[in-house]
């Protein structure tokens, strides 16, 4: 009996399912159908998601239960006289009700308002698009109406069941098998997703104040192998930014020198120390050549100008190294001819004032009609512009009458003036560094900087940039982000292979291909930092099929603060970023990498992990092991030539505590070794080893005489060496531990 009413339960969940499956292939009749060869989208009437379809797997993509109005407009406060006096004055969301399709068009009409609006479709094997072509405004006869404004419009937004992966900048659920992407199809889309239980909410829209008309956005449902594929004939349908042919360029994966205080005189030193560290790409850094940034005037060290930069672009490709720009882009320094002695209009403010009374070229208070409170009291950023003066300020009041005290007038060299009454002026945008003025991403001047940053970049020959002060644009940073970056973009010609920048928006994600790097940590701290930073941002940012940059790593040479860089630093950091197959970035201080005396080694660290990540020598058991971010990791060159990939830890306290003395243990053959060497310079050390159980090596395979001393050894502590020891490892530790430095 309990078998039979198994036999019977299992009968009915089959029907029950083949049921569902039926129904999701026959929807109501009234339902809109949108679908291309891989996918259908279902859309009742009501205008409410019904269903995401993956036909080659027979898939659902939609949240069960979940039915949720696929469009929707908001008004920052009800705009409708009569729902303006009924609902309370804050942002209101009026969702779809009703859809219906006319041709390749959809018709779409909300709850409580007269809008009608008119969505294009795209359709194609690769993606469907969507884009909003009009609003119609219905006034009815009934109240005292007019036609309304709207601020947002959500033009596509789905129920997204969770899978293994989400990536959150390029807006994509996805597992080995299937990938759902909704991604805007114009700079001007705002893509966002919202987590909820068991699901995403997938959004593409658009704000007023940015765009509405003509804004887009795509949905992509397909194998996770095919998404790249897909998005790249979407970035070549709408062009946009050839962000996956960028991630699929060879030179994608290479790491690159950045240069400190080149000239025409020193590139072939800094080349020189590039090449032993297999670096294939060199960037130059703007205020190397440039005194200001925004009108780029050339440093005493480039008094021939842009035929010097071109000698050292020059020297770098016949190197055979690529050279890249790094950039700022959207401000301009203070001593920069956009700032002083005449501060351009076109310089962004971020508070406005009105002079509540007349002030002379003297006056060190100025009175104004606005409440001061929340204008930055940080140094170097408190700067008032009135109209073509600046005006310092030490302190406000925050209670009428409204001041701001203890001004400074003629800042940075600006001419003082007499203002009236009712006079407009503003807060300067002056940025956190505080080196830089913001420029207003709203007018013409970062066209205008973008040109001139387009130019060095082409007459030099560059051919990928750093987009850094990313994050120094005003609101709304979803769209300026990227709107900036585009500027500067489509001003660079040929477009760069790849690019790097300090902060991202959704649209970045064609642009920016390769993430970003970090600021620099002190070497006590790289591991750490590499840990928490580097490593976290990795395997996030992995999710949206892209890398980020292991760097910058700072070059200091040891010092009264610092032990300096260390080969086990540069091992761990360059093993984390072959976890995640990413990049380094070195940044190249000519005197650090001259005094430093484990240069050599240092730089034969980074050459080995360089090569083997760029010819895929890893697999994927390796890129696991790598992930273990408290397993440290050595890459050997084996006594037959090749690489080989071992575990190895620290052994702590050597020498009695004497830092100077670096050791790591592994294992390998059955046999223990220890890579050891000194910070610093050259010394002796003594083992309590027996001298028959000890085999030193420089490389594998190349034994090194070794000294005997009283039953114990004497080896020599400088450059990195190998100590193969035919004794348990803890014995070995012990005799490290115990080892005095002579």
């Amino acid at each position: 009996m309990k078998t039979l009413t198994i036999y019977f339960i299992v009968v009915f969940l089959i029907f029950l399912q083949l049921s569902c499956t039926d129904k999701l292939r026959n929807p109501d009749k009234n339902d809109i159908i949108i679908e291309n060869s891989e996918f259908r989208l279902i859309i009742g009437r009501d205008a409410r998601a019904v269903s995401l379809l993956h036909k080659p797997t027979g898939q659902e993509c939609l949240q069960k239960g979940i039915r949720i109005p696929v469009f929707a407009l908001t008004q920052y406060r009800p705009y409708d006289n009569e729902n303006f006096l009924i609902y309370p004055a804050k942002s209101k969301t009026f969702y779809a009700d009703t859809v219906y399709r006319t041709g390749d068009d959809l018709v779409v009409g909300f709850e409580l308002e007269s809008h009608r609006a008119t969505i294009g479709l795209k359709i194609t094997d690769d993606y469907i698009g969507f884009t909003l072509k009009n609003i119609d405004y219905d006034i009815s006869k009934v109240g005292v109406k007019r036609k309304t404004e709207i601020d947002e419009f959500t033009l596509l937004q789905l129920p997204i069941r969770d899978r293994e992966f989400f990536g959150e900048w390029l807006n994509v659920s996805w597992d080995k098998d299937i990938a759902v992407n909704v991604l805007a199809t114009d700079p001007y889309g705002k893509i966002d997703a919202i987590p909820y239980q068991g699901y995403h909410l997938l959004m593409a829209g658009m704000e007023a104040k940015v765009k509405l008309m003509g804004v887009g956005a795509a949905l992509i449902a397909t194998r996770k192998d095919k998404l790249l594929d897909h998005i790249d004939q979407l970035e070549k349908d709408f062009n946009l930014p050839l962000g996956v042919q960028s991630r699929r360029d060879e030179a994608y994966k290479y790491s690159y020198y950045e240069l400190r205080k080149v000239t025409p005189q020193n590139i072939d030193e800094h080349i020189a120390y590039a090449k032993r560290g297999g670096f294939r790409a060199m960037v130059i850094y703007y205020p190397d050549f440039a005194t200001s940034m925004g009108h780029f005037p050339w440093s005493s060290d480039y008094s021939n100008g842009m035929t010097d930069l071109q000698t050292v672009t020059g020297k770098i490709k016949e190197a055979g190294m690529i050279p890249g720009f790094h950039i700022h882009y959207s401000k301009a320094s203070k001593n920069d001819l956009y700032v002083t002695p005449v501060p351009d209009s076109r310089l962004n403010l971020v508070r406005f004032f009105t002079l509540s009374g007349p002030i002379d070229s003297h006056s060190d208070i100025i009175p104004v009609e606005e409440n001061p409170e929340g204008c930055t009291l940080e140094d170097e950023r408190r700067f008032l512009k009135l109209g073509n003066e600046l005006v310092t300020y030490e302190q406000y009041t925050k209670t009428p009458p409204y001041q701001f005290t203890g001004c400074k007038r003629g800042a940075l060299s600006t001419k003082t003036s007499d203002y009236q009454k009712g006079f407009k002026f503003g807060l300067l945008d002056v940025d956190t560094w505080p080196l830089f003025v913001r420029l207003d991403q709203y007018n013409s001047i970062q066209q205008e900087v973008a040109e001139k940053l387009g130019k060095i970049y082409a007459d030099a020959g560059f051919r990928f940039v750093y987009f850094d002060g990313a994050e120094d644009v005003n609101l709304p940073y979803w769209y300026t982000v990227s709107k900036a970056q585009l500027t500067v973009y489509n001003c660079l010609n040929p477009a760069p292979l790849f690019s790097e920048g300090a902060i991202k928006s959704h649209y970045s994600w064609h642009i920016m291909t390769r993430g970003n790097a970090f600021d620099v940590f002190a070497p006590e701290a790289i591991k750490e930092a590499t840990r928490k930073y580097q490593a976290t941002e990795a395997k996030y940012i992995a999710q949206d099929f892209t890398s980020i940059n292991f760097g910058w790593i700072d070059y200091l040479a040891p010092g009264s603060t610092t032990i300096g860089l260390q080969p086990d630093m540069l091992e761990y950091v360059c093993s984390r970023g072959a976890a995640w197959n990413c990049p380094i970035s070195l940044v190249g201080n000519l005197d650090q990498l001259k005094s430093h005396p484990r240069t050599p080694d240092n730089m034969e660290v980074i050459r080995r992990w360089e090569e083997a990540r760029i010819i895929n020598f890893f697999n994927e058991e390796q890129k696991k092991a790598l992930k273990n971010l408290n397993q440290e990791h050595i890459l050997l060159i084996n006594e037959a030539g090749g690489y080989e990939l071992c575990p190895y830890e620290q052994i702590k306290g050597t020498a009695h505590g004497n830092q100077a003395l670096r050791a790591f243990i592994f294992e390998r053959s059955g046999k223990v070794y220890v890579v050891y060497w000194h910070i610093s310079g050259e010394q002796q050390v003594r083992l309590n080893l027996n001298p028959k159980s000890v085999h030193l090596e420089r490389e594998l395979g190349k034994e090194l005489p070794v000294k005997e001393d009283n039953n114990g050894i004497i080896i020599p502590a400088g450059e990195r060496r190998y100590l193969r020891v035919d004794l348990p490892r803890d014995k070995v530790i012990e005799a490290f531990k115990a080892a005095t430095l002579l």
